[in-house]
């Protein structure tokens, strides 16, 4: 596999059968929290930086490849907006788990601009966005539910 596809579907977890980008963030989850955990959110800020700007080239590399827009395999803006998601966690199972399923609610749903993203923008950068605003929705709905007393 080209370094670009093995970057792009995050290490071929996008390649298993059925709903990818929730494997892809499945198999980012305890990356993201190993980062936390090494690091706290400045890690964790430095490799969404790396991921994003390496899963820009990356994803137009693959996409290229195959002759296809948008694959389903390319999960690396996933691995990004799932560890955008994580910023305000703490390493508590509750945080984590509520990151990782608000995620997942604002990829699928994509509330604007997230779907704006989806639409307007092409490329590696139109691939990446709408997972990265994604992933700021669920950061922003982790905090509220965090200062409500929730978690």
């Amino acid at each position: 596999m080209k370094p670009a596809s093995l970057i792009a579907t995050f290490f071929g977890s996008g390649l298993l059968p059925k709903a990818p980008g929730t494997w892809g963030s499945l198999a980012a989850l305890p990356c993201g929290v190993a980062l936390l955990w090494a690091g706290g959110p400045w890690l964790l800020a430095v490799a969404i930086v790396a991921a994003s700007l390496l899963g820009w080239w990356a994803s137009a590399e693959h996409a290229r490849l195959i002759g296809r827009d948008d694959p389903g395999e390319i999960v690396i803006d996933e691995v990004a907006g799932l560890w955008i998601a994580l910023l305000p966690a703490s390493l508590d199972l509750p945080d984590i788990a509520c990151a990782f399923l608000l995620f997942r609610a604002a990829d699928i749903f994509k509330p604007w601009p997230a779907s704006w993203a989806d639409r307007e923008l092409h490329g590696g950068l139109g691939i990446m966005a709408d997972d990265l605003v994604a992933g700021a929705y669920a950061a922003l709905g982790l905090l509220l539910l965090q200062a409500g007393g929730v978690l």
